[in-house]
């Protein structure tokens, strides 16, 4: 089943830590996603940039609606994902586990739909 690992975390404290720590952070994901990649359970994912540079769209009243930044404020924000092929969803949180900012934030597992 895939399942995709939704990264969340403060953009605020994100900001604080220091370029080593973030290289760190960083070094760990790419050793994750190795070894996912080895073991043939990555599908996709990756980092994203900051809510700064989103842009939310709606269609009310058939008219389009575009707005700078995420849909609501919340405290923390989505960071990036890994879609995974995953054989139950014990799996999938044994590798949210793994996932460095796991202890800086959290990752919600989520089944997709088989289409």
């Amino acid at each position: 089943m895939r399942y995709v690992l939704l990264i969340y975390g403060s953009e605020a404290e994100y900001g604080k830590m220091s370029q080593q720590a973030i290289g760190t952070l960083m070094q760990g994901h790419g050793q994750l996603a190795q070894s996912l990649v080895q073991s043939g359970a990555m599908v996709g994912g990756g980092p994203l940039q900051s809510t700064s540079t989103a842009t939310t769209v709606r269609i009310r009243n058939g008219k389009t609606l575009i707005t700078d930044g995420p849909f609501a404020e919340t405290k923390e924000q989505l960071a990036g994902f890994y879609i995974l092929n995953c054989k139950d969803l014990d799996e999938a949180i044994a590798t949210a586990n793994k996932i460095p900012d796991v202890s800086l934030g959290s990752v919600e597992i989520r089944p997709m739909v088989e289409v």
